[in-house]
């Protein structure tokens, strides 16, 4: 009712080389959908973040074009038919996955989230390691006492489109068991990755017993400002 919906919808593209490229589109839709376009997301592992970048500004123009109508089906029809001119410009399409180690043209950010509580803890946690395995984000989901940190580094794309099913998925149970979305979850930060933080290479669920375990993770990754500046302050 107030923030909208989000899906994902994969489809398989024949293309280049005729081989299928599977692109992975995320829309979500506002309150106001169709009279606002949807938020659009495009990820494949078949092309490099640029290609990817192209497509999705495509999709955006021809949501334009059908402003007060639904339009999702119409978009899937319209980059099933288009994509080998959506990308022909762009380099050969890799076919290796792209890396986060590779970096792109819009740098690597970092997310770092506060979570009240967690009630259907198990649930939840495969649900953020899955979110993050599908963006391709590597970092942390940390408990330490009532603490619940996720620290995210990847692309400023996948960070945005993390934060949109962070929002809008019904990830937890209320009080009375009824699935429900995360409405007490804050956004401590949202940077981008600097020269003396440290690349986390995975994305791992860990528990700490004391503060100065947690501190000391921060701390390993060069986040030693991030972790003074906003974790201390939960604790009051």
């Amino acid at each position: 009712e107030t923030h909208g919906i989000s899906f994902r919808i994969q489809i398989n593209v024949k293309e280049l080389l005729d081989k299928d490229i599977l692109l992975k589109l995320l829309f979500h839709l506002p309150v106001s959908y169709p009279s606002t376009p949807p938020d659009i997301s495009v990820n494949s592992d078949q092309l490099t973040r640029a290609q990817c970048m192209d497509v999705k500004e495509q999709l955006l123009e021809q949501a334009k074009q059908h402003l007060s109508e639904p339009m999702v089906h119409d978009l899937i029809l319209w980059v099933q038919q288009h994509l080998k001119g959506v990308i022909k410009q762009s380099a050969t399409v890799c076919n290796e996955k792209t890396t986060l180690s590779e970096g792109t043209e819009d740098g690597i950010w970092m997310l770092l989230l506060h979570l009240d509580h967690m009630r259907a803890k198990a649930k939840y946690v495969k649900t953020v390691e899955k979110w993050a395995s599908n963006l391709r984000l590597t970092g942390r989901l940390m408990f330490m006492g009532k603490i619940i940190l996720i620290l995210l580094q990847g692309d400023r794309s996948s960070i945005k489109e993390y934060l949109i099913l962070q929002k809008t998925s019904k990830v937890d149970v209320d009080s009375s068991g009824k699935k429900c979305r995360e409405k007490m979850m804050r956004v401590l930060c949202e940077t981008e990755v600097q020269s003396q933080h440290k690349r986390f290479q995975t994305f791992e669920v860990k528990e700490y017993s004391a503060l100065e375990e947690l501190q000391k993770e921060f701390e390993t990754a060069g986040l030693t400002t991030l972790f003074s500046e906003f974790v201390p302050p939960l604790l009051k």
